[in-house]
């Protein structure tokens, strides 16, 4: 053979270098992962080529592609996922987007500002192997290797809960809120929350559930209450629970039991304590200013329940509208025979006592509890002298009597007189002595300027007039001396009528024949 037909050394080397490379490619293609999609509503911070998909920040693939749905309602984000991270393609996986988010429960993922945003993933408990996936547009709250329990919580509202709110044990955080929805007949409020272990340990079927504010404060008609519970609940409300009540058989809860959530501790702790409320009626002729809901009912002091709704309704029997107060009574409070009664499940001999108490004057009557506030509360007791009522207990809810208050029939009565005062014509009469009044005035002035100068003038001439007679009549005045001598010759000229008149007594003939010349001597 010559050495033109004799191979080359310089071939070898391009030969050994495609046999590596095939061996390098067929080497990947066996061993790499699955190629899967992941649907989002937006395709923010995603980079082809540059965002990475890890699990507890390990890396397990990397995003090879983005581009729009055929309906153009969705982004698909094809990743590539390395030969490990296997179980990720199973359909209970979970992925979603970290990037920089504030929220009410705080700020998270702040790493990704310098570092750029990832796809995360969570393992699914399926076993199943998916292509597509879903991807969630939030962080869940609870990732799969987390340990502890879910509940479900049925409140009347939400309140001020959100997703992630905080979920307290004695002010310590214990899990968090998943999500809430509406029940299938919008009745109440479904709250899914997690607790996490060990505090799941401590919720048993004496658990109470009530909404946590950051702070609580009422100012109602049984006073001032204030109550805290952290900062976290202050901002995106809360959920607490603790044991409300001491039952001596309590075991744990299992894993998505149902709860009621009250809305506050009093009512959690009435709920598990007394049971079910019986809903009753309470019909009024006056108003309800001032009785709110959540009011108590009180009987001698013992709290029997709470105002549940407040109502008008028309009476076509008075042609009026009553106003209509609806409560919720926990019955077992009214006593041991009636706690006996309805423990023996005797409804008729409940309904029995019930008949009896409203027989011997049991009402409910709006009473003022606080002075300061206005604030009403429904007051049960027993008026003797109360008019004699019939009660259907057949009816549901039952309808209760109730009596006026004294102190609004009092207010009647003072509204009558006010009314009455109030068509006195003061105007008219106001007008009237003001009249009166300047007439007076004007008769003043007058008898001012007209009568007081010739009064002046009268008392002048009777003051020279007096001064005269003072004069004539003083000692040294020649009338006074006159007066005198007149007195004088007053006296002499009786004193000879006097001798006259007894000489005419003594000699009654000297009118016929004259005085004798014996008896002219004589005298």
């Amino acid at each position: 053979m010559s050495d033109r037909l004799r191979p080359s050394i310089v071939w070898l080397i391009p030969v050994a270098a495609l046999l590596i490379s095939g061996a390098l490619l067929i080497r990947v293609t066996v061993h790499r992962g699955p190629r899967i999609t992941i649907s989002f509503i937006t395709a923010e911070s995603l980079e082809a080529g540059k965002t990475r998909v890890r699990y507890k920040d390990v890396e397990i693939g990397t995003l090879k592609a983005v581009h729009l749905s055929t309906d153009r309602a969705r982004v698909l984000a094809e990743v590539q996922l390395d030969d490990s991270p296997k179980p990720f393609a199973t359909c209970g996986t979970r992925y979603w987007v970290v990037r920089p988010r504030i929220g009410m429960t705080g700020i998270s993922g702040l790493s990704t500002a310098v570092s750029g945003a990832y796809i995360a993933a969570d393992i699914g408990g399926t076993s199943g192997q998916c292509k597509g996936f879903i991807g969630l547009e939030t962080p869940p709250s609870v990732t799969d290797d987390q340990k502890g329990k879910r509940f479900v919580l049925h409140a009347d509202s939400l309140g001020s809960l959100t997703a992630g709110s905080p979920v307290l044990f004695r002010h310590v955080q214990a899990g968090r809120v998943l999500d809430y929805s509406l029940s299938a007949d919008g009745a109440d409020v479904v709250v899914d929350v997690f607790v996490d272990a060990p505090y799941d340990g401590y919720v048993t079927s004496a658990t109470g559930w009530w909404q946590a504010s950051g702070i609580d404060v009422r100012f109602g008609s049984d006073g001032f209450r204030l109550d805290t519970q952290s900062v976290a609940s202050l901002l995106s409300g809360g959920v607490a629970f603790d044991t409300v009540t001491r039952m001596p058989a309590a075991r744990q809860a299992a894993d998505g039991a149902s709860f009621v959530l009250a809305a506050n501790r009093a009512d959690a702790a009435q709920g598990a304590e007394d049971g079910a409320a019986a809903r009753v009626l309470m019909r009024f002729d006056q108003s309800l200013r001032g009785l709110s809901i959540g009011a108590p009912v009180d009987f001698h002091g013992v709290e029997l329940g709470r105002v549940t709704a407040i109502d008008m309704d028309f009476n076509p029997a008075t042609a009026r509208i009553d106003m209509l107060a609806t409560l919720d009574l926990y019955p077992t409070r009214l006593g041991h025979h009636y706690r006996q009664a309805l423990g023996n499940g005797d409804s008729a001999a409940g309904r029995y006592l019930l008949h009896q108490l409203v027989e011997n004057g049991l009402r409910g009557q709006l009473r003022v509890g606080s002075v300061l506030t206005g604030q009403r509360y429904v007051a049960l007791d027993f008026f003797p002298r109360a008019r004699k009522v019939h009660i259907d207990t057949q009816r549901t809810p039952v309808e209760l009597p109730t009596v006026p208050n004294t102190l609004e029939e009092l207010q009647d009565q003072l509204a009558g007189i006010v009314n009455k005062l109030n068509r006195v014509p003061f105007d008219n009469i106001g007008r009237s002595l003001d009249q009166t009044l300047r007439t007076t005035a004007s008769l003043f002035q007058q008898v001012d300027a007209e009568l007081i100068p010739e009064a002046h003038a009268t008392l002048s001439a009777a003051q020279k007039s007096f001064n005269a007679a003072n004069a004539t009549l003083a000692q040294d005045s020649p009338l006074q001396s006159d007066v005198h001598q007149a007195l004088t010759e007053l006296r002499r000229t009786l004193a000879s009528l006097n001798s006259l008149a007894d000489y005419l007594q003594q000699h009654p003939e000297s009118l016929v024949w004259g005085k004798s010349s014996s008896s002219a001597q004589g005298n």
